[in-house]
């Protein structure tokens, strides 16, 4: 996972699904809470890391879930360590959302982001979501 620090170019300027995530991640730090819908297309990845990173897209906004919970999910229940490594590796972090995962005592741990950036995330998605269900904003 790899946070600040330019990379170059992604694709193509004007590129619709460029475009489309750019508006996607805009709206999710404006405090949008609507699901990612930037079609995806990860080739990388072993397949127990793909499926770790289907179980976290499944993670609804402003939730949270254990590596051991992620692990029983993917159908390895002792795999939690491998998880975090998969978490790691995410090629698409906040769309697919990695920081939503916790320790088992619910404790953030592990972010390749930065535990403050999880923290930050996590926040973000809390006040949002505070909002939006006592009818706030």
């Amino acid at each position: 996972m790899r946070f600040g620090g330019a990379a170059g170019p992604l694709a193509p300027a004007g590129d619709p699904v460029l475009e489309r995530a750019i508006e996607e991640l805009t709206g999710y730090f404006g405090g949008e809470s609507a699901p990612f819908t930037v079609p995806l297309s990860v080739r990388g990845g072993s397949e127990f890391e793909r499926a770790v990173w289907r179980a976290l897209w499944a993670i609804p906004y402003a939730e949270m879930r254990t590596y051991g919970q992620i692990a029983a999910a993917v159908g390895e229940p002792d795999g939690a360590r491998a998880v975090g490594v998969a978490c790691n590796r995410n090629p698409l972090p906040i769309i697919v959302p990695c920081h939503r995962v916790v320790g088992a005592d619910g404790k953030m741990v592990g972010f390749g982001g930065g535990i403050w950036r999880k923290k930050v995330l996590l926040e973000l998605e809390a006040k949002v979501r505070i909002e939006r269900e006592f009818g706030l904003s």
